[in-house]
């Protein structure tokens, strides 16, 4: 997905720009701190306390001029507005944290609004398109079945969470001003992998596959997670 990101801030901002770039849900901070390494200007934005502590531990043993581009901010991605200007940021990034909010709608509008005009809203949900995919695969069939017309599912560490449907979020992302741009699969061949499989010594054809897999129909449709690009007009 970082090559997705990537490719994607590399289209539409000029070469060298460093860029504003929030990070919503930012976890332990992987995301945020690679791209503040390529040079851009990040914010965190995270609200459990324990993966604040893990990123700033990880910040602390950057050099300082990245420590100087990389700020921390811990609350609640519902809450953008409270902590930062309408409009301060090129890029916003939202992964992995639709799926926990019942009402995503707020938030997405509230990140649309982040954004400076031709800014790049990121996110990063799963794909309720493809639920009965996981179970189907494994031989659940009466989970498959339930899962056809289901938008709740729960992940491997036993958290219950919430899909989104690619048209749904397309309209949405159109209703606050930020249209999709692109959109790719995640995880369309590896997801049904069992927990703790080790990757292959030498990943290439692996990871080739699955970038492959992930911006080709049908295979895209069927992926584990969806990520969506949206432009701010």
């Amino acid at each position: 997905m970082a090559r997705q990101l990537d490719e994607q801030m590399a289209g539409r901002f000029p070469v060298g720009r460093r860029l504003r770039v929030l990070d919503v849900g930012m976890g332990q901070g992987t995301q945020a701190l690679r791209l503040a390494r390529a040079g851009h200007r990040v914010t965190g934005l995270e609200r459990d306390a324990r993966m604040v502590s893990v990123a700033r531990e990880a910040l602390a043993a950057e050099p300082e001029g990245i420590r100087a581009r990389f700020r921390i901010v811990e609350g609640d991605g519902q809450d953008t507005g409270v902590h930062f200007l309408p409009g301060s940021f090129d890029v916003v990034l939202c992964h992995g944290v639709l799926m926990y909010v019942a009402e995503p709608d707020p938030l997405l509008a509230g990140l649309a609004r982040m954004l400076a005009p031709g800014g790049l809203l990121s996110l990063l949900v799963r794909n309720g398109d493809a639920l009965a995919m996981r179970p189907g695969l494994a031989g659940d069939w009466a989970g498959a079945l339930t899962a056809f017309d289901s938008a709740v599912y729960r992940n491997r560490l036993g958290v219950d969470g919430r899909a989104d449907r690619l048209a749904d979020l397309t309209a949405t992302l159109a209703g606050i001003g930020a249209p999709l741009h692109a959109w790719y699969g995640v995880r369309v061949l590896t997801d049904t992998a069992p927990d703790g499989t080790e990757p292959p010594a030498d990943p290439t054809a692996l990871l080739a596959a699955e970038e492959r897999a992930g911006r080709t129909d049908p295979y895209r449709r069927v992926a584990a997670l969806l990520h969506l690009c949206g432009v701010r007009g």
